[in-house]
């Protein structure tokens, strides 16, 4: 393949935990976890539980006070969220576990509702209390508490074994929108996302190319993750004739379509290993290592995707990655500042 042939777009951040990027309530989508059953978000999961609105208020309560006590001692230790952040969450997870979360909104006054009604919820009292001591004590991310991660515009079923996704990656998808945009044999193309884990790449990749001939191809050596990529691809009517999710490592489900795709993007593992014990608790001790762990110096699989994709793609064809901008640096780096990403293109 000749080097004029090939645009890569490589994207550069630090992967911070993901913390506050659910946007405010108004949701539209109505969109123990193993595969291959995924689990349901909780939002979607039917108020089959009864509390009375004192049981809720004692909880309440409680679950504020455990966030306050944090104060910022998980932002001094590892730069995880501080009290403010942690009663955000709490509000989110209210809206999430009840049907109706006005009842415990400050606005309303304790008159306007009888301490003896009963409130239906969608997980029992004791799964709340465990649910949100997990969040305090053990440093289980929000996402996997409430099994979803809000991104871009999609809400996407998220649990242990699956890599949260970040807004950082989202840049990959606008830069595929441009690269369509600018050259429409791209959009009936076949495109591939490597390491897909909950689908996110893919299925916004999809969503761009639109309906025609235009597909998605996500792979993943995990199961668990297969399971839930497939499970959000479902959710938004995305099935085999424009995503097919596939299990295996990278590029070895993708044989019958070697030298035809149009496109290759994924979020690879690019940490270098001895990192990862330093990270925020909420990903060193959670989040799936298989997608966190890039090896001695974080190149690993970067490198092994940059040798295959020359011979995966057709001429012309488009290639975008992220990657730390720390990788290969001894230099210690600010997180605050090199949070922010940038993407270069060059000849492959």
């Amino acid at each position: 393949m000749k080097s004029s042939s090939l645009t890569r777009a490589v994207l550069s951040t630090v992967l911070q935990p993901v913390f506050s990027t659910r946007p405010n309530p108004g949701r539209s989508i109505v969109c123990s976890a193993s595969p291959p059953k995924p689990r349901t978000p909780l939002y979607q999961r039917p108020p089959a539980f009864r509390a009375t609105l004192s049981e809720l208020k004692k909880w309440h309560v409680w679950a504020k006070n455990q966030a306050a006590s944090v104060g910022s001692s998980f932002l001094d230790l590892d730069d995880g969220p501080d009290s403010p952040l942690l009663l955000r969450e709490l509000n989110w997870l209210v809206e999430d576990a009840l049907e109706r979360p006005s009842v415990l909104s400050p606005q309303n006054s304790s008159s306007n509702y009888d301490d003896a009604i009963p409130v239906s919820i969608r997980a029992c009292l004791y799964d709340l209390y465990k649910l949100w001591k997990q969040r305090i004590e053990e440093r289980r991310p929000f996402q996997y508490l409430v099994g979803c991660e809000h991104w871009r515009d999609l809400i996407l079923s998220v649990e242990e074994g699956v890599l949260i996704p970040r807004p950082e990656t989202e840049i990959i998808v606008d830069l595929v929108d441009d690269a369509v945009r600018g050259n429409e044999k791209l959009r009936n193309g076949i495109w591939a996302d490597l390491g897909t884990g909950s689908g996110a790449l893919a299925i916004a990749v999809a969503r761009i190319l639109g309906v025609g001939s235009g597909r998605v191809i996500a792979t993943d050596l995990s199961p668990v993750a297969v399971a839930v990529a497939s499970y959000n691809v479902e959710r938004y009517n995305l099935q085999q004739d424009r995503v097919a999710v596939r299990l295996g490592s990278w590029f070895d489900p993708l044989e019958d379509v070697k030298g035809e795709l149009s496109g290759l993007v994924s979020n690879p593992p690019y940490i270098p290993s001895e990192d990862i014990d330093g990270l925020q608790a909420e990903v060193s001790k959670h989040e799936p290592r298989l997608a966190l762990d890039g090896g001695a110096n974080g190149m690993n699989d970067l490198i092994h995707l940059c040798n295959g994709a020359a011979s995966m793609l057709k001429p012309g064809g488009f290639f975008a990655f992220e990657v730390d901008i720390v990788i290969g640096s001894t230099k210690p780096v600010d997180p605050q500042k090199s949070a922010d990403y940038y993407a270069t293109y060059s000849p492959f």
